[in-house]
């Protein structure tokens, strides 16, 4: 399985032919921002049926058209193969595409949210496995009362984008008219088009004027200088959604549940921050971090339970420009350097600053800014060119100070906009009116209580020659001691290069003891380098790497593995794997300077274990797999698949999104993963090239592709279908009629979920630092009603609470029971290669996170201001041009060389 992923096996008939038997089992992984590329969101899903909360089985009310009044207001975010028939290949898709859709429904007021709507595997029942206990969930169950819940549409004029705005403009509409024209109703409010009631207002549509106080805040640039302004809003009767969907139904809670955090915090997608919340922390270079907390409601089998976490995001300090480029370079008198300049570029660009130079604030969303100082920007201006300094001396009377810097740049293309650096600067649900006596809704107010089972650790195997050939793990961890590798790899001609210019004599000693450690815990190591050991100058990493290569290409004499120091100043490793991995084809190993003079065992230990699965050999396998004990694994040849998509950073509009899937190449072991990386449009979700086909002037018709985490529920039905499809067609591609079965499972890590012990103090229950134990899972209560889903928290908590992972299967050919599809999980999870832990997700998803990772470092030149020199958008017609990534070579992607 995988952060994506899922499983496929070949009918019984094709078992003659184990090199093409493997069928794709195939498992996706949610969330996908990078690291710190951006922030999790979590998708709702609605149950089928309809959601009817008062009882009604009507039809929804169609839009009424009646005369409207005006009450004026009192002042105040490739593989190649024998192409098939292309009839046989329509022929599968269309049979997949089948099996995806859901009919319409019966009842015309029902209409499906789509023509592809897919039905999801229903839960095949719950699972037994493991010892049983108690946790608790940040879960909050909602009891409802029966209201008359009418949707209302909301037009503001003029148009609005600030939904902190638009809050402010209906707050006020609230305030002056609740007790005569609203007929007592408190209004919930989304900060868009959308208004809920419980029970009808004393009018079907009509038309205020809200005017907004002196003190707040311009919402465009059109606004005079003290002056108020009128807003006229439109409230016109829509429908009563709950004849709809629930999942239509559950929006409108939870509508009404974030209207009063809306108006007192900062919103962030789904979470809201503030400074009364906890206590700031300082992040540095002008940066600090608010605490706040994420809510959501959610259909679960105890019915509506409302989703709270905490959580903490960063934000900019409201300081001066200048004093935020003063975090950068202090001295703001000369023009910053190309290397600082575009720093500074990369950290405001997508940052909105206020002027305040026209008497008025004027709110501006930052674009970039100039490669010149500010005295050299020049500009045209009612026919005339003059300078930034020129135009605000002549235009403003404003004398700049630090005319050095470059000129902020916001705007557009056509007119581009420069600014000077010096001048921009818990809830109560039941005691809210609105929640608890207008719309009858109860939350509870502890957190809830889960059956959940501790499934036990798999027994792993290690090679017979050792003292101990095998291991039950305890508390999600074991070492290495008195153990050798299942199958140790061999590694004949190899050599070492040093960029650290601290070390000298310790280089080679920190080779001997590495090496030692390599054949002690079972590889083959020649202990003797092809050539010597050398140090080279870390400003010239290409041409000493492209020497080295060229030292080693006679035959006898090809590199199997270089093992390099890295430069004692970081932002060098990417830049080494590159040119290793899509250059040269060098496998290789990196080791921090620091740990070059240390002693540390463990540490030889774990490198020990990478560059083992680096040159081909296995760490441990399961027990289980070899004596071919896995159910729907191990009966037949499988192929198990992991996949990711990883995204730029926020604001980098010019880099691509990198997907990468990995797939197991060892049945029945199922511990090797080759793996195949591409660039994809920016922040698209979908893999893009799990299936291509080109047509070759001489070959025809040639079928390639990739098929050799985050996804959000929202996007199921879309990953599903198009990523379904793909795989259907490669497979008939290696053969016409080749359709082997698949399960297919999202893996969703960038949740909101957290599970607690019941009882700290129960020996047996939790781990050392009071965590629930490896193994938890929970299938009941709080997971979906009806499809089939489990969280489960394989890993020991590092640190702080352990966050479960949660897994669903979106296709599942293979009729997996969720005691097998559970367990299968769980073992996988205490198969990584690259420590002696359980890991939180499945390897597989973890591998291509990994080498989406990994492929990143391909195409971002780390010195630049975007990131990436990937790609480049057209203004013209808005569209991002990809540039493939560079190829790795062959015998680089043969290994898992992204361990």
């Amino acid at each position: 399985m995988s952060r994506r992923g899922g499983g496929g096996r070949r009918p019984d008939s094709r078992l003659d032919q184990p090199t093409q038997a493997r069928a794709p089992s195939f498992q996706r992984g949610g969330g996908g921002a990078a690291g710190p590329r951006g922030r999790g969101r979590q998708g709702q899903r609605g149950g089928a049926g309809s959601g009817s909360h008062s009882g009604s089985g009507a039809a929804p009310s169609s839009p009424h058209t009646a005369s409207t009044s005006t009450e004026p207001a009192p002042s105040s975010p490739s593989v190649s193969a024998s192409a098939p028939s292309s009839s046989s290949v329509s022929t599968l898709v269309e049979e997949t595409e089948q099996k995806l859709t859901l009919a319409a429904p019966a009842a015309a007021t029902l209409p499906p949210s789509s023509s592809r709507a897919v039905r999801l595997p229903v839960r095949p029942g719950f699972g037994t496995r493991g010892r049983k206990c108690v946790v608790r969930a940040n879960h909050f169950m909602v009891q409802l009362a029966k209201r008359d819940i009418h949707h209302y549409d909301v037009s503001i004029d003029p148009e609005v984008t600030s939904q902190k705005i638009n809050r402010e403009i209906i707050s006020q509409l609230i305030n002056l008219y609740r007790l005569t024209n609203l007929g007592e109703r408190i209004p919930a409010y989304d900060g868009m088009k959308s208004i809920y009631t419980a029970g009808p207002l004393p009018f079907e549509s009509k038309e205020f004027i809200i005017t907004l106080p002196d003190s707040d805040p311009r919402p465009s640039s059109s606004a005079s200088p003290g002056t108020e302004r009128q807003f006229r809003v439109v409230i016109r009767l829509a429908s009563q959604p709950y004849v709809y969907t629930l999942q239509k139904f559950i929006q409108v809670l939870d509508v009404v549940l974030r209207a009063a955090p809306s108006e007192k915090h900062t919103v962030v997608g789904r979470s809201f921050f503030s400074t009364d919340l906890g206590p700031m922390g300082q992040l540095g270079d002008g940066i600090e971090y608010w605490r706040g907390y994420f809510q959501s409601l959610r259909p679960t089998q105890f019915g509506l339970s409302l989703n709270i976490d905490v959580s903490a995001s960063s934000f900019y300090k409201p300081i001066l420009v200048t004093e935020f480029v003063q975090y950068y370079c202090s001295d703001l008198s000369r023009p910053l350097s190309d290397q600082v300049r575009l720093k500074v570029k990369k950290a405001l660009k997508g940052i909105k600053v206020v002027l305040r130079h026209m008497g008025y604030n004027l709110s501006c969303k930052i674009t970039g800014i100039t490669s010149q100082p500010m005295s050299q920007v020049m500009f045209t201006c009612d026919n005339e060119t003059r300078s930034v300094v020129q135009y605000f001396l002549e235009k403003h009377k404003i004398a700049l100070q630090f005319t050095s810097l470059p000129a902020l740049e916001a705007g557009t293309e056509e007119r581009r906009i420069y600014l000077p650096m010096e001048m921009a600067r818990e809830n109560a649900y039941n005691e809210d009116t609105l929640v608890n006596n207008k719309f009858g809704i109860q939350v509870a107010d502890g957190l809830t209580s889960v059956d959940a089972r501790i499934l036990p650790a798999p027994m792993l195997k290690y090679h017979k020659s050792g003292r101990e050939a095998s291991v039950n793990p305890d508390f999600g961890q074991w070492n290495m001691i008195n153990k050798k590798m299942f199958n140790g790899g061999t590694v004949q001609v190899w050599t070492c290069m040093n960029f650290s210019t601290r070390l000298n004599h310790d280089v080679s000693g920190f080779c001997q003891r590495l090496v030692d450690m390599c054949n002690k815990k079972g590889m083959v190591f020649n202990p003797r380098p092809v050539i010597p050991i050398s140090s080279s100058n870390p400003n010239q990493i290409e041409k000493a790497l492209v020497d080295v290569r060229n030292k080693t290409t006679q035959p006898g004499k090809q590199l199997q593995l270089l093992i390099i120091i890295l430069p004692d100043v970081s932002r060098s490793y990417g830049r080494i794997k590159r040119v290793c991995e899509t250059e040269l084809g060098i496998v290789s190993q990196c080791c921090q300077p620091k740990h070059v003079s240390s002693g540390n065992m463990q540490y030889f230990e774990n490198v020990a274990l990478k560059i083992n699965v680096k040159v081909g050999g296995r760490n441990t396998v399961l027990d289980d797999a070899v004596q071919k004990r896995i159910p729907l694994v191990t009966d037949r040849p499988t192929i198990i698949f992991g996949a990711d998509v990883t995204h730029p950073q926020p604001g980098e509009d010019s880099s691509p999104s990198i997907a990468a899937v990995v797939a197991s190449m060892d049945w029945p072991e199922v511990t090797k993963y080759r793996g195949l990386v591409s660039a994809q449009a920016h922040n698209e979700e979908i893999i893009q090239d799990l299936y291509k086909s080109i047509k070759d002037p001489q070959r025809g018709l040639v079928h390639g592709g990739m098929i050799r985490d985050g996804v959000s529920e929202g996007q199921f039905s879309q990953v599903l279908l198009h990523e379904m499809n793909a795989i259907r067609q490669a497979c008939a591609s290696i053969e016409e009629g080749y359709a082997p079965p698949v399960t297919f499972v999202v893996v969703q890590k960038r949740h909101h979920t957290r599970l607690f012990p019941a009882d700290h103090n129960r020996h047996g229950l939790t781990d050392k630092r009071g965590n629930i134990l490896p193994g938890t899972v929970v299938d009941t209560q709080i997971c979906h009603p009806t499809e089939f889903d489990f969280y489960l928290n394989s890993h020991a908590g590092i640190q702080g609470t352990s966050r479960p992972t949660h897994y669903h299967v979106l296709y599942d050919e293979n009729r997996f029971t969720a005691d097998d599809l559970q367990m299968l999980t769980n073992n996988l999870c205490y198969t990584y290669a690259r420590c002696t832990r359980s890991v939180s997700i499945v390897p597989p998803a973890y591998y291509a996170r990994l080498a989406a990772f990994r492929a990143r470092f391909y195409i971002e030149d780390e010195t630049s201001a975007g990131g990436s020199t990937g790609g480049t958008r057209s203004t013209a017609e808005g569209s991002l041009a990809i540039r493939p990534l560079p190829v790795i070579k062959d015998n680089v992607k043969d290994v898992m060389f992204y361990c």
